[in-house]
């Protein structure tokens, strides 16, 4: 196999690149309807560091691909383990949209007649929309067959992710209330039971 990113260099790439364009493709919808309607004050920006820190750090993570040095061992193993976790990730959010349904927007806009929504993936973990967009974001990395492209990647979706869910909680509380309290109570964020 050559020494470049197997993303590129390999010939499991065409899978790659398929599973990438069908994951991302409904993401632009969301972030192009999300723009067109604006943030208001209950999104606190988030949307548009979402939105830079995600071209920065897949721009960054591409680049870093690159370095030999960072390459990862059994390169064509972990592109089909960086896919499948970027298609499994993207299954969960399109799961989350279907949930959520007309309450499913790309900057935080919540309203007084918002019901908490406690079924699907949303009946084990509060943000399983944002467990996928990690899950998503590490699979890129992994594909990428660099440690350092994964970092990057997983360490850009914690930490943008870690301010929308601050965020997203605090508009859920002051204006839906002790309904999603009782919810917070009974669920963790991200992993059941864990986090």
């Amino acid at each position: 196999m050559a020494s470049g990113p197997p993303v590129f260099a390999s010939w499991g790439a065409i899978v790659f690149w398929a599973v990438f364009l069908w994951a991302f493709f409904p993401e632009f919808g969301v972030i192009a309807r999300a723009k067109a309607a604006g943030a208001g004050p209950q999104d606190r920006g988030t949307m548009r560091l979402i939105s830079l820190a995600g071209q920065a750090s897949m721009t960054a993570a591409f680049v870093v691909a690159f370095i030999p040095v960072l390459l990862m061992p059994w390169r064509q193993m972990v592109l089909w383990v960086g896919t499948g976790l970027l298609l499994a990730g993207s299954l969960l959010r399109r799961a989350c949209f279907r949930a959520l349904g007309k309450h499913f927007t790309g900057a935080v806009h919540v309203t007084a007649d918002q019901p908490v929504i406690e079924t699907g993936a949303y009946r084990l973990v509060r943000h399983p929309s944002y467990t996928g967009g990690i899950m998503m974001f590490l699979g890129v990395g992994l594909a990428l067959g660099s440690w350092l492209s994964a970092a990057i990647l997983l360490a850009e979706r914690c930490v943008v992710y870690a301010f929308r869910v601050r965020a997203e909680e605090a508009a859920m509380l002051a204006t839906v209330g002790e309904p999603y309290r009782a919810y917070m109570a009974r669920t963790k964020r991200f992993i059941p039971h864990v986090v």
